[in-house]
């Protein structure tokens, strides 16, 4: 993954272990939640709606992700290359469907456009295609004879053009999907937060809106932006640092680095998958189950299963389309 060059310079052998172990622990978890959403996907077909087919795409793409970063094997070169392209392409292409999913709200809310499904295959377009050209420049830019192979990861850039063909190729796209979603984000709180209060001031005394539900989603996509950042703020610290210092790796920094953007496929499976839809289509199933084993689940289940809908699906998006 981009995070890995981190295990280089002046870490021990032991250091670097513990590094491999991090990255595979934390691959391993965000394949599994990624894995779940995906399946969710595939078996529900209530959940086949266009603003959580974005979803699916976007947890196919860490779960790929996850995958190839477990997988790479230095000794064998064919895998070595495969892990860092495949591992480049599909982290780029996680965090650019993010920004779809911000920009399908921005329109269906703030723009009050219907037309956001007509548009799947631009988003195809705009993902995979900037996923694969940001590869293959980052390829063709690459001087391959200071490529190293170090623990379980590949694609560790020693040259200076290498590294600043990173930050362009990588970091370039994730802060600028990162300031894209945050000021997106906050242009669609700002609008269902005015058009809250003006319901609730323009409603009858007999007819209350509850805002709770839909205070609840505000909540949430604001915190959907912090997921990058999160994810990746101590690996751009470590790539800045490793240009300014190069050869004097921080261990604890780059664990950080490796662990938390090795989780972003987690976080992302949590945040933008595991809604209130998933959950109620998961309920749903278990209602099914004979009545003695149902005993075993938590006596919530039920109510919980009758939630509103998802947060996109809570303020009618989908039926404006």
């Amino acid at each position: 993954m981009a995070t890995v060059k981190a295990v280089m310079g002046n870490l021990t052998v032991a250091e670097r272990q513990v590094l491999t172990a991090v990255n595979s622990g934390a691959s391993s978890l965000s394949f599994v939640g990624s894995g779940f959403i995906v399946l969710c996907y595939l078996l529900f077909k209530e959940l086949r709606k266009f603003s959580f087919k974005l979803v699916f795409y976007l947890a196919l793409s860490d779960m790929c992700c996850s995958f190839f970063s477990i997988i790479g094997d230095p000794f064998k070169g064919f895998f070595c290359y495969a892990q860092g392209y495949t591992t480049h392409f599909f982290c780029l292409a996680s965090f650019l469907w993010t920004t779809t999913i911000a920009f399908t709200l921005h329109r269906t809310v703030v723009r009050h456009k219907t037309d956001v499904e007509d548009l799947e295959p631009m988003f195809h377009l705009y993902v995979w295609g900037t996923s694969g050209v940001m590869t293959v420049i980052r390829s063709i830019a690459n001087n391959h004879e200071h490529l190293s192979r170090l623990g379980t990861w590949c694609w560790a850039q020693t040259g200076h053009t290498g590294k600043v063909v990173h930050f362009i190729t990588f970091y370039a796209p994730l802060w600028g999907a990162i300031l894209f979603n945050g000021v997106t984000y906050f242009q669609v709180i700002r609008m269902l937060n005015n058009a809250t209060r003006m319901a609730v001031g323009m409603s009858e005394r007999s007819y209350q809106p509850d805002p709770r539900s839909d205070m609840k989603a505000l909540n949430r996509w604001g915190y959907y932006p912090l997921i990058l950042i999160g994810s990746w703020f101590f690996g751009t610290i470590n790539r800045i640092h490793d240009v300014i210092e190069p050869g004097h790796k921080i261990f604890w920094l780059s664990v950080l680095d490796v662990g938390m953007a090795q989780l972003m496929g987690l976080f992302n499976s949590i945040a933008y998958g595991l809604n209130s839809s998933v959950r109620r289509a998961i309920y749903e199933r278990l209602d099914l189950l004979p009545e003695w084993s149902q005993r075993w689940l938590p006596k919530n289940s039920r109510s919980r299963g009758q939630q509103q809908d998802s947060e996109l699906v809570s303020l009618k998006i989908q039926d404006q389309q």
